[in-house]
């Protein structure tokens, strides 16, 4: 039975038409991804998000390319590297990635942080400069027709504001960490505004959420799992999330998001206390540590 989900979209600022939610890739790695790709495909998966830094796009290349349903059905996204803050080195990357992906197009690239990986919240430099040219590099491709849409992550206002002060081509979306105890309430409302689509990752919080009980007892009021809960939350809040996985049991759970969150448990949701530990992956920037 096909998911309601996948026949849903959101309508990008210039017109295209994004699948409501996509897979995300990171740390599946480079030989087995490509059989993950096919695997939710045949579920109904039409968006696939990869990144430079994840080391995988070949095997994401691979997957789009013979998992039998026509290219222009799928979504495909990649991310120019966060250390690539010069014009030539962004648009060196974008035909590099491409090139290793086999593909004549993407319909998204964006920047993967406006800072580079071992500054990310370590410095107080934004690199607008360089955002600036590497924005300039994916407008040029863009043009070009290699990318049909683009935008950037883990964006806060600030870097958002400069961005735009200089582009030609206003950025689509900004994917950032959102999820249940991690809800940047005041960046969505700027990005909304600014019709810049919020892509939320890690939806899941990578499994540490499921150790919250009183997220755990609004799930069980619904009769549906954390994480269906976790990702029904994001869509609620007009993002849209990537879920990470290469377990088809659980892509297809994931998508079993069928229901509808009451707006008082959505308050409680959206109140819940922060994180204080990721696990394993407390040492990763995004998660406020460092590499």
């Amino acid at each position: 039975m096909k998911m309601k989900i996948f026949e849903e979209c959101y309508t990008l600022s210039n017109g295209a038409k994004i699948p409501k939610m996509g897979l995300g890739t990171w740390f599946i790695p480079d030989e087995t991804v490509s059989q993950a790709v096919k695997d939710a495909v045949k579920i109904g998966y039409r968006h696939f998000d990869t990144a430079q830094a994840y080391g995988n796009e070949r095997g994401v290349g691979e997957g789009i390319r013979t998992c039998g349903v026509p290219r222009e059905e799928l979504f495909v996204v990649s991310k120019v590297a966060a250390e690539h803050k010069t014009y030539e080195a962004a648009k060196a990357g974008i035909d590099e990635t491409l090139k290793k992906m086999g593909l004549d197009y993407l319909d998204m690239m964006i920047i993967h942080s406006p800072q580079p990986w071992v500054e990310v919240n370590q410095s107080e430099n934004r690199y607008k400069e360089g955002n600036r040219q590497a924005w300039k590099a994916l407008e040029e491709a863009y043009n070009e027709g290699k990318l049909k849409a683009i935008g950037v992550s883990n964006f806060q206002i600030e870097d958002l504001e400069s961005l735009m002060e200089t582009a030609k081509v206003k950025p689509m979306v900004n994917q950032v960490l959102c999820h249940i105890s991690n809800t940047p309430i005041e960046l969505i409302e700027f990005c909304q505004k600014s019709n810049i689509l919020i892509e939320a990752y890690s939806p899941i919080a990578h499994g540490e959420i499921l150790n919250q009980p009183e997220v755990k007892a609004i799930a069980d009021k619904y009769g549906v799992t954390v994480p269906q809960l976790c990702i029904r939350y994001t869509l609620q809040l007009g993002t849209l999330p990537l879920p990470k996985t290469e377990n088809p049991e659980h892509m297809r759970d994931n998508a079993k998001v069928d229901f509808m969150i009451s707006d008082s448990d959505m308050e409680k949701l959206k109140t819940v206390e922060r994180i204080k530990n990721y696990g394993e992956f407390s040492g990763f920037p995004v998660y406020g540590g460092k590499m």
